[in-house]
Order: C-alpha cells, then sequence, then structure tokens
C-alpha cells in the first residue's frame, strides 16, 4: 500500500460525508498535534477529473488545512460512488461523541442508500439485528423527545420506554413529566405502566397473536412502525414513514427481488 503525499489544494472534500458539523475544540487539538507530530495517519482518497475526492478522513484534512501544511499523507484507492458513501457513514458511525439518534440516522441512511435490509446492516457491521432495530426505533419518536435526548435531558433507554405509549402525543406529556422529575429508566418503566393503566381510552379487543408475530416480524425487517388490518377474508398492510428518504428506502426494499 503506497503512502504518497498530495497537496491540499488537490483534494476535494467527500460529497457522500454525512457528517456537517465538527467539533472545533478538537480540531484545534489535533491542528496542534499535527504541528508537533504531524499527520500520524494518511487519509484516504480516490482519482477525481480534478486531482482528488477525500474518502476517508474528513478531521485530519480540516486539521492539516488550519495548521497551514501545504501536503497531507494520503492513499489512493480505486473505490466506486457506492463505495465511498458506505464508508463515510461507517466512518462517522466511529465516532466517539456519536449520539443515539445520530447513529439511528446512520443506520436508517445507510440501509436507504445502500438499498440494504436489518440483516444485511447487522452483517455488514457486526453487530446483532435486534441491536440495530432498537436504534432505528427511536426515529419513531416525535420531535420533542428526540430535542430533549439531542440535549441529554433523556437517554435513548428514556426514549425507548416512551415508544411503548404509542400515541406521540402522550410520549411528549410523559417525557416533560420524566425531565421535570429527573426520573431514572426504571422510574419512567413504572411511571408508564401505570399511565397506562389509567388511560380511558382504550382500544378494543386483542390483536390475534399470529398476526401480533407478523407485525413484529415486518418492524425488524422494515425498520418501521407496521400494522395489520384483518377484517373477515379481508386486510391491509400500514409501513409508516416520517420522511421521503425513509419512504424511497422502504419503496426499494419492496421492489427488491
Amino acid at each position: 500500500m503506497e503512502i504518497i503525499e498530495l497537496p491540499l489544494k488537490d483534494i476535494r472534500k467527500n460529497p457522500y460525508q454525512p457528517r456537517q458539523t465538527f467539533d472545533d475544540d478538537k480540531l484545534e487539538d489535533l491542528k496542534n498535534s499535527i504541528l508537533i507530530h504531524g499527520v500520524m495517519q494518511p487519509i484516504t482518497v480516490r482519482k477525481s477529473v480534478k486531482g482528488y475526492t477525500l474518502v476517508a478522513g474528513e478531521r485530519r484534512l480540516r486539521a492539516s488545512m488550519r495548521a497551514g501544511l501545504e501536503k497531507i499523507p494520503a492513499i489512493i484507492t480505486g473505490m466506486s460512488d457506492k463505495e465511498m458513501m458506505e464508508l463515510a457513514i461507517i466512518e462517522n458511525l466511529q465516532r466517539e461523541d456519536l449520539s443515539a439518534l445520530e447513529e439511528a440516522e446512520s443506520y436508517r441512511e445507510l440501509m436507504t442508500k445502500a438499498e440494504l435490509t436489518q440483516d444485511e446492516l447487522s452483517q455488514r457491521l457486526g453487530k446483532s439485528r435486534s441491536y440495530i432495530a432498537n436504534m432505528l426505533r427511536l426515529l419513531n419518536l416525535p420531535a420533542a423527545v428526540k430535542q430533549a435526548m439531542n440535549e441529554q435531558k433523556l437517554s435513548s433507554a428514556h426514549g425507548r420506554t416512551l415508544l411503548s405509549l404509542k400515541d406521540p402525543l402522550l410520549m411528549e406529556q410523559v417525557a416533560e413529566e420524566a425531565i421535570k422529575e429527573n426520573m431514572s429508566v426504571r422510574s419512567l418503566e413504572a411511571y408508564v405502566k401505570t399511565f397506562d393503566k389509567k388511560r380511558k381510552i382504550k382500544k378494543t379487543g386483542k390483536k390475534l397473536k399470529f398476526l401480533q408475530g407478523y407485525e413484529n416480524q415486518l418492524k425488524e425487517h422494515y425498520g418501521t412502525n407496521v400494522e395489520i388490518k384483518k377484517v373477515k377474508n379481508k386486510g391491509m398492510i400500514q409501513l409508516e414513514f416520517t420522511s421521503q428518504e425513509e419512504f424511497e428506502r422502504i419503496l426499494a426494499m419492496l421492489q427488491k427481488k
């Protein structure tokens, strides 16, 4: 594997980079380290029409620019657009400061753009399918709860507990109470169970066990909420999507042979 020195001015940023913001203090620390020790690990690039396109190592590239370097050690690869996109997302997943929601968004993005099922994604990343399914479920939380998680007022475990309430408005109300009372995950679980029992409006009738089983399988496979409705010999399967990207991902999976 050959490492060569490339001019920074000839390197274009990765258009598939999912990360849009970089911690300024950490970039400054990396810049200072580079000024003392140099770039310890080469970046990865591929040849383009005008110079090179970055594949991996954007923090090192940005910090080197801050340090005023003219050249940077690099490895040239012949990756395709799809491989570049996958590597950029996977590299993003390896960040230490990645939040649970950012991780979930990266999973969904990888599934959408690479047209992967949850099974294929779990094999690709070496994580269990149940872990990925649980992370993806967090994306079904209402915006207010997601914001509270981003502000570290609630953990991902709090978020998963709130999902059992089903009703988005109810999730927001219970989340506010959990923050106000500084509830632990265990306390919230107990509160949710009690609250559920006290609800005045309850769904009538129980869904047949075999239908519930199919619903759970489809939820895991498609990474979204699924509801099966059956009346006599007819029925309907509903798949929920919360964005255009998610719609296109589900559609691609449905059309995939």
